[in-house]
């Protein structure tokens, strides 16, 4: 089938920028060679240029296209031999074969050189541009046929003379020589791995490995000798199967998506009987009407469809731990319909199944075969029934699209489902001026100056620039400048028309509008080209065609990562664009195996207390819902599910709900599923490749406080094959480089932020089933940006927290000076005498100090990952009025009364806030006073003191000062007074601006 696929992978070598220079003369002879799929290519060499510019087209042969998002394409860059001493490895770039674009939408993407090892001098970039081709298979008629069985006499026939061919023969040899020279850095690169076979240049795709005879080891064969080389062609395969195995087992899990060996070692096998009821048969000359099949097992009585002349191919999936009977009992019904219209069913007859006698089937066992049953029956004999009855497990294949007893059967809302949420790019709108505007001043008096702004709406998102002033002078421009960006959520599939318009102020009327279709916008990667600016002509009403124009620059920026969640809880920091994705560096494996005394959300038929549980746990664009186990407090999912990791330093989230979707009210609306807990889980404070089982205690937030609705039991597994890419990732930036390079500001990033949400929300709702929008807003936290009492104490505390350190060592210090300890007095003595007179020894000591003390704590890390904590989130010290507070909408809906004691206690939180702001800008007023001489007498004691500390620092060495001062500090509590110092009353003195505010 590879050989069919007549597909082409087309590398263009641009450029490369800022070579780090290897020939010891300060600059580098570069070449570059190209690995895919077996094939490699070499690029010329660029003598002495840290700057090469190559514009090389490199092709390869695409073997599989089915499996071209799984392989791996390599650049590496060497300096070239011959001018330097060796071969010198410049950097390398590996690009993922699922960020292959298809011939006509390739950009010139700009790769930064990684290194080869942690102690590599790599620096640079290559400038690349990948994509493919595909063209159409070739004829193979038996014309074809016959021509190849001619070729090889056409061949012989031309064949140069004896002497010729030893040219040639001598010729390759040396050039396999030099290949193997410039290969050498690349198998230093690779000691563990066998040899890649050495390629031509040549764009034609090889035949043969370096193993064969050297006629086809340099260049292709002669048609002739690919006839008569068969056992070529298959070593020449066997090589290629054999890189393919060489991916390591993470590639192989994560990249090619076949993670079948490790699909539910997390979770425990849940027994199910399956039964798959496909047709009847019917023995004797009756009437042919609809008729179905009815499933009976203890409390269970499920009827398939009623079909007529068509079979009814359904699986039923019993839960066995759930039966309360030891046989089943299959029945095929008929339907007549008299001249009354009256239904009268009749039994055609019936099967029985002993549970204990029922065969088991466990994957990648193949699907058991149906067969015919005679259905026992007195009055309709003769009857056959297709069946085929098995046990199994939530593995099985036919799980997914059977009946299934514990979540209702085949109610939608209640199946388990995978979600992604849409792809989200920065759409950026640059106004730059408008031109020849019809204001329609003609009959109005030329009194007023209109005032206009331009407004862009995509979708329900609408954002304007800054109001200009136009003269009506004849001195004055018409022709208003703004310069101003406007930055959009485009999320695909994309909105079909950016709408620009024209406003003036002073009239409420709209001047002209364009609509720019997004087909037609252009998309960046980078900042290195600013997109090409367009003038567009506005449309006013209908009578005026033409309103001016304007100038805009419009672009999708794909350079940026796109934020749809809380910065603290981010799951996936890519960029938009498909070429700047790298490589997954790991596999997160989620086992979400069950839940225990969950409480009862809602009432059934009005007598008990039930819960209708689903888990819904999201890691990048991917969402997983669980199936609905309706009617239990100890649901038991046992579901795994996978994901790709880009960057450890990200969260997962998991949240249990109940499902209230899938019933209906009296109206015919559906109700809204019930959060009952939330748990987040931190990718880099797990261990790689190391399971963790843990139960997690389910809380969630009320009006009424804090509620423990139950434990939810997962297991997680965090697998990488590379330890360095693992570390590499800590040195990288947190997000895409044109965050850093073009930032955008902290205002304007929370207003996206929360567009991207409304977005997400929005997207997931209409799927079918939907994702509802109070799932989806309670996984991202939506409403982090709300004002809430409660938080504001937690963060409050976690500052303090965060300073109790120093504070320790300030009382430990304080304890020091006062002889508290004498021995450790005397000791510190000791120490600030080696410090004096052994100062280089300051900084090892420090760190050897933070060394040990570090590993020591070692032992008693954190062992499983760490929950929500109810405690540091100071969810039982907050009163119902704050709760009720945090819970209010926006705006509020509260009564005036209750509105105006928020307001006066938010007052005086505000005012003793205000109060602090004030003391902290009056330390620092303090001191810059003392350098302008707001006060002459107390800068003038602080000239003269300046003057004395430089004659006595001149005098004094520094170890003495430094040594005096530190037995001054340590001076006994008998030599040392009960006022403050004199610097201390010297500068609360000094004046501040506090005494003029208003």
């Amino acid at each position: 089938m590879a050989e069919t696929c007549n597909r082409k992978l087309i590398v263009e070598v641009s450029n490369a920028k800022n070579l780090m220079p290897k020939d010891g003369q300060g600059t580098a002879s570069a070449y570059a060679i190209v690995d895919y799929d077996g094939q490699r290519r070499r690029t010329k060499t660029k003598f002495k240029d840290l700057n090469p510019q190559w514009d090389e087209k490199l092709e390869f042969l695409v073997h599989d296209a089915e499996s071209m998002p799984t392989e791996i394409l390599e650049i590496n860059l060497y300096n070239d031999k011959k001018a330097g001493k060796r071969s010198t490895f410049l950097g390398k770039v590996k690009i993922a074969g699922s960020a292959f674009l298809k011939a006509g939408s390739e950009t010139l993407v700009y790769y930064p050189l990684e290194k080869r090892s942690v102690f590599s001098q790599i620096k640079g970039e290559i400038g690349l541009k990948v994509f493919y081709v595909d063209e159409d298979p070739p004829a193979a008629p038996a014309e074809a046929a016959s021509e190849t069985a001619t070729a090889p006499e056409a061949v012989v026939e031309e064949k140069p003379p004896e002497n010729q061919k030893v040219v040639d023969e001598e010729k390759k040899v040396e050039k396999a020589e030099e290949k193997k020279e410039e290969d050498k850095p690349k198998e230093e690169e690779k000691p563990k791995e066998e040899k890649p076979p050495e390629e031509n240049p040549n764009p034609t795709p090889p035949e043969a490995p370096p193993a064969v005879p050297p006629p086809a080891e340099v260049e292709n064969p002669p048609l002739a000798l690919r006839d008569k080389s068969s056992d070529m062609k298959n070593k020449a395969a066997e090589i290629v199967k054999t890189q393919d195995l060489r991916l390591s087992d993470h590639e192989l899990r994560s990249l090619s998506g076949d993670r079948s060996r490790s699909a539910y070692d997390l979770v425990d096998r849940m027994p199910f009987l399956y039964v798959r009821v496909l047709k009847a048969k019917r023995g004797s000359a009756e009437s042919n009407g609809p008729s179905y099949a009815k499933l009976v097992i203890g409390t269970h009585s499920i009827k398939t469809k009623s079909q007529t002349d068509k079979d009814w191919d359904q699986v039923f999936a019993f839960d066995k731990e759930g039966l309360n009977s030891s046989s089943l009992e299959v029945s095929v019904w008929s339907e007549e319909k008299k001249e009354n219209e009256e239904c009268i069913e009749n039994c055609l007859g019936t099967v029985s199944f002993d549970l204990q006698e029922v065969p088991k089937r466990v994957p990648p066992d193949s699907p058991l075969a149906p067969q015919w049953y005679s259905l026992e029956s007195e009055k309709s004999p003769g009857n056959d029934a297709m069946l085929a009855v098995w046990i199994g497990t939530q593995a099985d294949e036919a799980f997914q699209e059977a009946w299934q007893s514990d979540s209702g059967g085949l109610t939608p809302e209640t199946r388990a489902k995978v979600y992604l949420s849409p792809k989200l790019w920065y759409l950026r709108l640059t106004v730059i001026q408008t031109q020849d505007l019809q204001l329609g001043l003609g009959s109005e008096p030329k009194v007023r100056s209109p005032v206009l702004y331009v407004k862009g709406q995509l979708g329900p998102q609408l954002f304007k620039t800054g109001r200009t002033l136009i003269g009506l002078s004849p001195s004055s421009s018409a022709n208003p400048t703004w310069n101003e960006d406007l930055v959009f959520i485009a999320a695909e599939p994309f909105e079909p028309f950016l709408v620009i318009t024209v406003e003036d102020v002073t009239n409420g009327c709209s001047v002209g509008h364009v609509k720019v279709q997004m087909s037609t916008v252009e998309r960046r990667i980078d900042d290195r080209a600013e997109p090409k600016s367009r003038w567009f002509n506005l449309v006013g009403d209908e009578t005026k065609p033409y309103a001016g124009r304007i100038h805009v620059r419009v672009c999708l920026e794909g350079g940026y990562h796109v934020l749809d969640e809380a910065a603290h809880v981010t799951s996936d920091v890519r960029a938009a664009a498909k070429q700047l994705v790298k490589s997954p560096i790991g596999l997160l494996e989620v086992g979400i195996r069950g839940a225990t005394n969950l409480l009862p959300v809602k009432t059934k038929d009005g007598t008990r207390g039930t819960t209708d549980a689903y888990v819904v746990a999201k890691y990048g664009p991917k969402w997983v819902r669980t199936r609905t186990i309706l009617d239990r407090f100890n649901p038991r999912w046992n579901e795994q599910y996978t994901w790709d990791v880009y960057d450890p330093c990200t969260v997962l989230t998991i949240g249990v709900y109940d499902n209230g979707r899938y019933k209906c009210d009296e109206v015919g609306k559906p109700g809204k599923d019930v959060r009952i807990g939330k748990i987040r889980i931190r990718l880099s404070t797990l261990d790689t490749n190391r399971v963790y089982l843990t139960s997690y205690s389910l809380t969630v937030l009320l009006p009424g406080g804090a509620k423990k609705m139950g434990e939810i039991e997962i297991a997680v597994r965090f697998s990488c094959s590379s330890w360095l890419s693992l570390i590499q990732a800590y040195a990288s930036p947190m997000l895409p480089r044109m965050h850093y390079v073009r930032p955008l500001g902290p205002a304007q990033q929370d207003i996206l932020r929360h567009t991207a949400m409304r977005i997400v929300t929005a997207r997931l709702a209409r799927s079918e089933p939907p994702l509802g929008q109070e799932v989806v807003q309670f996984m991202l936290d939506s409403d982090t940006h709300v004002w809430s009492m409660r938080r504001s104490k937690a963060n409050w505390f976690r500052v303090v927290g965060c300073l109790t350190r120093a504070a320790s060592l300030a009382r430990w210090l304080d304890g020091i000076r006062k002889w508290v300890h004498s021995p450790t007095t005397v000791l510190v003595h000791v120490l600030l005498v080696a410090i004096v007179l052994c100062p280089h020894l300051v900084l090892p000591t420090i760190f050897m100090y933070a060394f040990l003390i570090i590993v020591l704590r070692f032992r008693y890390r954190p062992r499983v990952p760490l929950n929500m904590d109810p405690r540091l989130s100071y969810v039982d010290v907050v009163g119902p009025d704050e709760l009720d507070e945090e819970f209010d909408g926006f705006p509020t809906t509260r009564s005036g009364d209750v509105v105006r004691i928020r307001y006066d206690r938010l007052r005086a939180l505000a005012g003793r806030a205000q109060t602090l702001l004030g003391d902290v800008a009056a330390q620092g007023e303090r001191l810059e006073a003392l350098f302008n001489w707001r006060d002459p007498r107390a800068t003038g004691i602080f000239v003269v003191f300046c003057l004395i500390a430089s004659l006595v620092f001149y005098v004094v060495p520094f170890k003495v000062f430094v040594l005096g001062s530190g037995f001054y500090y340590l001076r006994h509590p008998r030599f040392r007074g009960d006022m403050p110092s004199v610097p201390l009353n010297f500068v609360r003195r000094l004046p501040s601006l506090s005494d003029q505010i208003l």
